[in-house]
């Protein structure tokens, strides 16, 4: 019988989908209710030493509608980290470990360029019983002055050496949560890896304008006017997710075999889920189609991928991991196989009988019009 239990970097989930950091695990009481709910792991919204710099402004969603109006299939979001005091977030921690103590976990940090900063969250976290960590290395807005979020994951560098900070402290497993903002996702993931983060998560939310109204010719959403460039999810990003989710199993798969991925944007079913497990991913996040959905959505998501999984045989989500990877190759070899193809095809049809005993009734007309003139 098929199973989703799913194991990695040390952690057995009961299922391989997992609340991604936002505001579906914002606080204690929301947590609780994922996990009551049945999903296999929650990171909590990103928390950082100093809130107090966190002000979100209302509205801060925007939303891109099709099927007149009738669906959502973007999401923008200029929402900033938790905006509750660490000390807070420390002892819902330790709360929660004690009334779930075999659910998994993860708390999402983010910080400034300090080694003292990283070292010090991390520990702290660490300490309240936390059973692994996301590196936000990718809000795509807010606190860039602080060279935090996105501005710090679009350098490599810069992202190496805090993850070998982390790494120096950390006694759990580590991700590093990757920004699609950027050309070559591989290059900020490859330096993660490197510097030995367990694995990587892959995509945060992509820079963008959800739109302007045409009636104010305001910008939305519109905050007293005026508005700032946000992160742009839900299942319209979902292509993007899978190219970038497919360039990162690569990268594993040649340079990193053993590490993990963690793979997101814009799954709503279970077959979106197959899709990125096919493509690598360990595990798969949700957090907009939470907010779309409720987090009951986990039951039709479960549903859905065992009997993707029914219909194809496998046992667990690890027997298919990355099995569609094989099907990548460049557009020159593309042409290659087509060309093959197409000189097999004319080859066949050119054969012509050269003596009686080739004569064949299944292709009679056709060998009897390749001996015409």
């Amino acid at each position: 019988m098929a199973t989703l239990t799913t194991h990695v970097d040390g952690l057995t989930l009961p299922n391989p989908f997992v609340i991604a950091s936002g505001p579906p695990g914002t606080n204690l009481n929301v947590i609780r209710r994922a996990f009551d709910e049945g999903w296999g792991a929650v990171i909590a919204k990103t928390v950082s030493l100093d809130a107090s710099k966190v002000i979100n402004v209302t509205p801060r969603y925007g939303k891109l509608m099709a099927n007149d109006g009738k669906e959502v299939i973007g999401w923008e979001n200029i929402e900033l980290i938790s905006d509750r005091p660490f000390p807070i977030w420390l002892d819902e921690f330790k709360k929660c470990k004690d009334s779930h103590p075999d659910s998994v976990l993860i708390a999402s940090i983010m910080e400034e360029y300090s080694r003292d900063a990283w070292t010090e969250i991390v520990e702290r976290c660490q300490d309240a019983g936390v059973d692994g960590f996301e590196l936000n290395f990718s809000c795509p807005h807010g606190l860039p002055e602080r060279k935090m979020g996105a501005a710090m994951g679009q350098d490599p560098d810069i992202l190496g050496e805090v993850c070998s900070w982390v790494m120096a402290a950390a006694k759990k497993p580590v991700w590093a949560k990757m920004t699609p903002n950027i050309t070559h996702i591989e290059d900020p993931a490859r330096r993660a890896l490197a510097a030995g983060c367990h694995g990587v998560s892959a995509i945060n939310t992509i820079r963008s304008v959800i739109g302007v109204n045409l009636d104010t010719l305001r910008p939305e959403p519109t905050v007293e006017g005026y508005t700032t460039p946000g992160g742009y999810s839900s299942k319209a990003v979902r292509p993007i997710a899978l190219r970038m989710c497919m360039e990162l199993a690569t990268l594993i798969r040649h340079e990193f075999p053993g590490r993990s991925l963690s793979g997101m944007g814009g799954i709503e079913t279970g077959d979106d889920a197959a899709q990125f497990i096919l493509l690598g991913s360990d595990t798969v996040q949700v957090c907009t189609g939470v907010m779309k959905f409720g987090y009951g959505m986990v039951k039709p998501l479960s549903e859905g991928l065992l009997a993707f999984m029914e219909k194809h045989q496998f046992h667990s989500p690890a027997d298919f991991k990355g099995k569609s990877l094989d099907f990548f190759t460049s557009h020159a070899e593309l042409v290659r196989l087509q060309q093959a193809r197409k000189a097999a095809r004319a080859a066949e049809a050119a054969k012509v009988v050269q003596a009686d005993g080739e004569w064949s009734g299944d292709d009679f007309v056709k060998q009897s019009q390749a001996l015409a003139r």
